[in-house]
């Protein structure tokens, strides 16, 4: 089992007050003899009429002394865990949880943003102190 990420309990924390319901910390897939982890997903009620909105999150933290390559495996495990997720858990929408430092000078620049729009990648952008997601982008 691997280590939760150092800010995994602010992103749950904020998810459990933007009103979702943690059903997996973490979630595993089993998919081509490989066990996949995803750090947590969750579930809310969204309308009566839109039914159920299943997410799955991967949470980094991007404290590393290395951001570009911390982005590097963030992205390639982003594109492997959503492939095991369309197999497995269609209805799961994947998003990487990011602190809004991160966002602010990193995802925001040229080269991150065209390959997270490339690789069609959602984003979720967290406040690691207050525990509260700021924004959603798909």
């Amino acid at each position: 089992m691997s280590a939760k990420d150092y800010f995994h309990e602010a992103v749950k924390g904020g998810l459990i007050k933007d009103g979702w319901i943690i059903t997996h910390d973490p979630l595993y897939l089993d998919f081509d003899n490989a066990r996949i982890q995803i750090d947590l997903a969750g579930e809310k009620l969204i309308a009566a009429e839109q039914g159920l909105e299943k997410i799955a999150v991967e949470v980094k933290s991007f404290i590393g002394s290395s951001t570009i390559y911390e982005f590097y495996l963030a992205v390639g495990q982003c594109l492997s865990y959503r492939i095991a997720l369309k197999a497995q858990q269609p209805e799961r929408k994947l998003y990487l949880a990011v602190p809004t430092y991160t966002y602010e000078e990193f995802f925001r620049r040229p080269f991150a943003k065209q390959t997270i729009q490339e690789s069609h990648i959602n984003l979720l952008v967290y406040e690691p102190n207050q525990e509260v997601i700021l924004q959603w982008i798909s």
